[in-house]
């Protein structure tokens, strides 16, 4: 009598295979596979089909008198990044349209993703709405937001008697 397995048929839907005996334990193996698993991967997409989402990496760091956010947006164009403030929530969205492929074409893989984004973050009271700097430079954006100087730390000196 056979033994039957399941094993997962490109990640995506469980298949059965029969084996001989029963597989070898790998911890390694193991490891890696759970280390590799997105809880929410499997239904999503099945929702947008075989499409990866576009979604930018972010940096953001203070320095002494501004907030400096960094995003990783090659491919897109000035015209399609919106960068808006309403109050103290700074909003940055914008897409990056998939490239036309012609009939015949094949491709072997794909792992590019396409699509709009929009990320939102809430900054602190104090800042200087009216001095915000955007720079899109090599696939790269730039956003400076500058603290109002009366929110800025002052050096208090320390006398002695």
């Amino acid at each position: 009598m056979s033994n039957i397995a399941i094993q997962r048929d490109n990640g995506n839907q469980p298949s059965l295979a029969t084996r001989g005996s029963t597989p070898e334990w790998d911890p390694f193996r193991a490891m890696r596979e759970l280390l590799q698993w997105n809880p929410w991967g499997e239904p999503l997409a099945s929702l947008r089909g075989t499409e990866r989402l576009f979604a930018p990496s972010f940096e953001i760091k203070e320095t002494q008198d501004a907030f400096v956010f960094r995003a990783d947006v090659p491919g897109v164009k000035e015209a399609d990044l919106d960068v808006k403030l309403t109050q103290n929530r700074l909003s940055i969205s914008g897409k990056r349209d998939s490239e036309r492929t012609e009939k015949g074409e094949t491709f072997y893989t794909t792992e590019r993703s396409y699509g709009s984004f929009t990320r939102a973050f809430t900054l602190p009271d104090g800042i200087d709405a009216a001095k915000i700097k955007a720079e899109l430079k090599e696939g790269v954006l730039t956003l400076s937001v500058p603290k109002k100087p009366e929110v800025q730390p002052k050096k208090i000196d320390v006398t002695t008697k």
